[in-house]
């Protein structure tokens, strides 16, 4: 994806020199916001009189586009609605800009300025600019690697300016913007890993990309090759892999932001938090063919997209690095195709996994867990704060959850509310599931210790209790984004494809989780 640069200066909003000015409308309200009365008043009314002939009402990411005459010394004036302000929340801010930025492109203009909508209720001016540069940069999102003639796209955004009147609010408004930016690049980074191919997206690929994150300040790497794996007996993960040509890799990624009391030069009340780290685990299969119990033809071009939650491991940890977070941080990715083949593993075989529990392998499809519970285990050696686990597991949470919620289990309730409102911050919304263990009777083997199918009903919850076995005593959160992390459509700022889902929410748990 193309860079999109972003400045915040002080100045007025109509006196701004700018391709287009971007302002927000909130519908049924017959005042201007402060921003946009100016503006309008530079206009002689104008626009007053799209709101007079309804021709804008302001609904949730309606757009009008104007020529300013030279009136003004930007060009072109683009309202977008924000939906009623009774309901207004930061993702509508979200929206509006995803929408704003697209139509902005459309006109043919590669830049514009804008300033924050009015107050939303409970928002600060940080969280409001993040969500706007957010919705902008995620907006204008292109994948075009692929293509051997672009002359027909649109040119892709470049640069945003916000600007603000009052100097006092500059600094928070840079702050929120420098979020927005990490946080929407880290997401588009995730989409761009996603839609390349897997011929191309192979577990050496993913080993590559590590690599260079940890070239970002405070990371550093460790990869594991399929020997190092045999000695340490990560057998699940092995398992997984027999199948496929491409050598699978174990990927430790470590970020270790200086704590605030070393800043100061002296120890501070983060110094407990730095020492014991947050572990996030992604599940990282860059093609599942469901292996000897092979899935259905249709759609199974999807499946490139099924290391998404290893993707938003590898880009959560560079947008750590670049907000040079507080935080100990570890990601860890096991990397490996699904595959059917002459090794592959079989329906009945039972592997021994890197916590010494046995697996009958009922549905070698269920290889998401396998690689999971091996990842884990190596992650309670930690002995982490929290560890999370970020996977596109089970088509029963798409049956479950639709598209717009992530499954979420879970077995520390004080985490369980903290990712819930990072959830609500991001736009990422979370559903709790329950993670009881009568569900284990489903998992129950005849000959291992447990098997890695419960059958059709509550095919989620028995995923994320096969899970549970391997976390030891750590608390620990399990986010399935098989519902969300691929769109058949376009949305504000949801792009069609890859979603990057997950992305926002992990990092606005990082940035609550500094805060504390």
């Amino acid at each position: 994806m193309t860079k999109i640069d972003v400045t915040v200066k002080q100045g007025r909003i109509e006196a701004e020199r700018a391709e287009v000015l971007v302002l927000s409308h909130y519908e049924g309200e017959s005042a201007l916001e402060a921003q946009a009365a100016k503006v309008d008043q530079a206009l002689g009314g104008a626009l007053r009189g799209l709101l007079t002939s309804r021709e804008f009402q302001g609904k949730r990411n309606q757009t009008a586009l104007l020529h300013t005459q030279g009136k003004i010394p930007a060009k072109r004036v683009l309202f977008v609605g924000l939906g009623k302000k009774k309901e207004a929340r930061l993702d509508q801010v979200r929206q509006a800009l995803g929408t704003a930025a697209k139509r902005v492109c459309q006109a043919g203009a590669r830049s514009f300025s804008t300033s924050l909508p009015g107050p939303l209720p409970q928002a600060s001016a940080i969280e409001t600019a993040q969500a706007m540069i957010e919705g902008a940069i995620l907006g204008s999102y292109r994948f075009t690697e692929y293509r051997s003639n672009n002359s027909e796209e649109p040119k892709p955004l470049g640069h945003i300016t916000v600007v603000e009147p009052q100097s006092g609010k500059l600094k928070d408004i840079q702050k929120g913007v420098r979020q927005g930016r990490a946080s929407a690049e880290a997401t588009a980074y995730v989409r761009d890993l996603c839609n390349h191919p897997a011929n191309v997206m192979t577990p050496s690929r993913i080993a590559a990309e590590a690599k260079q994150i940890a070239k970002e300040r405070g990371v550093r790497v460790k990869i594991l090759e399929r020997r190092d794996a045999e000695r340490l007996g990560m057998g699940a993960f092995l398992g997984v892999a027999r199948g496929s040509h491409e050598p699978p890799k174990f990927i430790i990624l470590e970020y270790m932001g200086k704590a605030r009391g070393e800043r100061r030069g002296a120890r501070g009340k983060n110094d407990e938090k730095h020492a014991k780290p947050i572990v996030i685990v992604g599940k990282t299969i860059t093609f599942d063919t469901g292996g000897i119990s092979l899935k259905p033809a249709e759609n199974m071009e999807q499946m490139k997209a099924d290391m998404t939650g290893g993707a938003e491991v590898l880009a959560t940890v560079r947008a750590a690095a670049r907000l040079r977070l507080p935080l100990h941080l570890i990601g860890i990715l096991p990397a490996t195709e699904n595959m059917p083949g002459g090794r592959a593993i079989k329906p009945g075989d039972i592997l021994t996994t890197l916590a010494g529990k046995t697996v009958e392998v009922q549905n070698t499809d269920a290889e998401g867990r396998l690689i999971l519970a091996d990842g884990l285990a190596y992650a309670t050696r930690y002995k982490p704060a929290v560890i999370l686990d970020v996977a596109t597991l089970t088509g029963a949470c798409m049956v479950a959850l639709g598209q717009f919620a992530v499954g979420m289990f879970g077995n520390d309730e004080a985490v369980k509310r903290r990712v819930q409102q990072a959830g609500l911050k991001a736009g990422e919304r979370v559903w709790e599931m329950p993670l009881w263990e009568e569900y284990f009777e489903q998992l129950r083997s005849d000959v291992a210790d447990m098997r890695n199918i419960g059958g059709r009903g509550g095919g989620m919850i028995t995923a994320a209790l096969f899970l549970s076995k391997f976390v030891g005593d750590c608390p620990w959160i399990h986010l399935d984004i098989a519902s969300t992390d691929w769109s058949e459509r376009e949305r504000a700022y949801i792009s069609k494809g890859p979603t990057g889902i997950g992305t926002r929410l992990l990092i606005q748990y990082l940035l609550s989780e500094a805060e504390r």
